[in-house]
């Protein structure tokens, strides 16, 4: 019976090997990391192209692939037969590749040993607790971690139109090509099976949002009440870079109490649907105590979910923006936060490195607008004189300038070309 099922896998790996697939960014730095023997953990979204890293990661190499998104496989109770199985069918496999490890029971204890045994793996999962309490508890210090977010704009410009990547300056046609490209990405989100297979975006988002919740969140947090969890996730999404507090998500939405809203929301979070941003302050408490903001993980989503009866541009940029500081590495609550002035103007994004401030950022679609304009401009300069930060940055939809206010500098910088100059890419 496991044997079968483990043939059943390298059938499945054989027929996934054979298709070709879009290099992600992260490739050659995990490619570097396979030479130690630390065990590589892929995380990130359902659907966000884990397996395709891992199997693009792994091509030309001797390894053994085990999917535990199947049932069969993740009731499987032997480990040990499990391990004799992967060998009778595969010899001698150099690597390990399980995916979607999360789902077998005890997985942690499992790999452990298989780790003391002298096995190199490969794991990868849909949930962030990979990293925390589940395995930092049996794995400290063992493991490397890489997070795989949907595919992010440079990609798909390097992917479709990586000519005009090469050309030190961008003419009007070139331009103009990204930003067709942008907006389609801006709404339409960056899952690979949408961006590379070109799939209708809305019914088929809908359909992993439908599976993320059941899967990812009300199965292995054995959620009760099922339709309360789907209305949340319904009104975060609906209610994308606002602001929330557990006492009004838990009045709102009937969920009893306070702490039964954080668990959901915390649930979500874990499994890469929704995200909190804390607003900034040196005392936690306060921090804590803050309202929240919301982001997605995918702009997709919003177009499959939200009830919108027109397009907020901004929303959907500010959006894009969160999801692409977290690809570039900075941790929501550790490293970007939102923050609030003492007169009560408020900034986008602020980006700390160690214990230092880096960058305040504004989003805004529309800067044609004087009051806007100052706003905006009144906002950073604020902020800036408070937390002492002088990288000031106004992300806009086609606007590039730099303004003087004083002894202080804002750079204005269209959305394309933040996402695509490898010369901003800590911006």
């Amino acid at each position: 019976m496991i044997k079968q099922l483990v043939l059943q896998n390298r059938e499945e790996r054989d027929f996934l090997l054979a298709r070709e697939y879009q290099p992600r960014l992260q490739l050659e730095d995990c490619r570097e990391a396979l030479a130690s023997r630390l065990i590589q953990v892929i995380t990130g979204p359902r659907r966000a192209g884990k397996s395709t890293f891992c199997l693009l990661l792994l091509r030309g190499q001797a390894f053994a692939y085990l999917n535990f998104d199947d049932e069969q496989l993740a009731r499987v109770e032997n480990y040990d037969d499990l391990v004799e199985s992967i060998y009778q069918v595969y010899g001698d496999p150099k690597y390990l590749f399980f995916d979607e490890i999360q789902n077998l029971p005890r997985w942690e204890l499992f790999v452990n040993k298989l780790y003391r045994r002298g096995h190199k793996l490969i794991l990868t999962g849909s949930n962030s607790k990979l990293l925390s309490k589940e395995l930092g508890a049996a794995l400290t210090g063992r493991y490397l971690p890489f997070q795989i977010l949907p595919v992010r704009f440079q990609e798909i410009v390097a992917c479709e139109i990586s000519p005009l990547l090469k050309t030190a300056t961008f003419d009007p046609k070139s331009r103009g090509k990204i930003m067709n490209r942008l907006l389609d990405y801006l709404i339409s989100g960056g899952f690979p099976e949408v961006v590379f297979d070109q799939v209708p975006p809305k019914p088929y988002l809908e359909t992993l949002f439908d599976a993320i919740l059941l899967k990812d969140v009300v199965k292995r947090y054995k959620v009760k009440s099922a339709s309360k969890l789907y209305h949340l996730a319904l009104y975060l999404i609906n209610n994308l870079a606002g602001k929330i507090s557990f006492n009004k998500l838990g009045n709102i939405l009937g969920l009893g109490s306070p702490n039964t809203a954080q668990n959901y929301v915390r649930y979500l979070e874990e499994a890469y649907l929704t995200f909190t941003l804390n607003r900034f302050s040196t005392k936690f408490k306060e921090q804590i105590k803050s309202p929240r903001k919301i982001y997605v993980i995918d702009n997709g989503f919003i177009l499959a979910k939200a009830f919108q009866l027109s397009k907020n541009y901004g929303r959907l940029m500010e959006n894009l923006v969160f999801v692409e500081l977290m690809a570039k590495g900075f941790k929501p609550n550790l490293e970007l936060f939102y923050y609030r002035t003492a007169s009560g103007h408020e900034v986008d994004f602020m980006t700390t490195r160690g214990h230092k401030i880096d960058t305040l950022i504004q989003v805004t679609y529309d800067l044609s607008n004087q009051e806007t304009e100052e706003r905006e401009l009144s906002g950073l300069l604020k902020a800036s004189s408070e937390l002492k930060c002088r990288r000031l940055l106004i992300i806009t939809w086609d606007i590039e300038a730099t303004k003087v206010i004083g002894k202080k500098k804002v750079q204005l910088l269209p959305l394309w070309k933040w996402l695509l100059d490898p010369n901003l890419k800590d911006l």
